[in-house]
């Protein structure tokens, strides 16, 4: 059996509430560990502040746009799927399609090289996206 405790200096609170206090507590260490290690927020790869400033928004904007992207996939289980997942799985499944773009006559054609489980969710919200526009 697993026993899990939880030491709290707070006194008047349900158990519930301690628990999902701890919960929320942990989804906030997992996005601070993807943002440290998923899309390398805190790596400062120059010595200027105002520049390792710029690649930290960068980075973790980054990461709110995988989680935008999540919340408009079509398919809600798949969306929230996304969401949650790290983002170092994130950038081959969505954003690093292999394509070769081909000019053909006067539009621009996109043909994907690759296959993977997410291209049906791409293009889903790919179309809601593109209907957005129109509106």
């Amino acid at each position: 059996m697993r026993y899990f405790f939880y030491l709290i200096n707070r006194w008047g609170l349900s158990r519930e509430t301690i628990v999902s206090l701890a919960n929320g507590r942990y989804d906030q260490e997992s996005v601070i560990e993807q943002l440290k290690n998923g899309v390398n927020a805190m790596r400062m790869p120059v010595d200027d502040v105002v520049s390792n400033w710029a690649h930290m928004v960068m980075a973790a904007l980054a990461w709110n746009l995988k989680a935008w992207y999540g919340l408009l996939v079509p398919d809600r289980e798949r969306g929230l799927e996304l969401v949650r997942t790290e983002f170092r799985r994130f950038l081959p499944a969505i954003i690093l399609l292999p394509c070769r773009i081909i000019w053909a006559g006067r539009k621009i054609v996109y043909r994907l090289l690759g296959r993977n489980g997410w291209l049906k969710d791409f293009f889903a919200t790919f179309k809601r996206i593109a209907a957005w526009e129109t509106e």
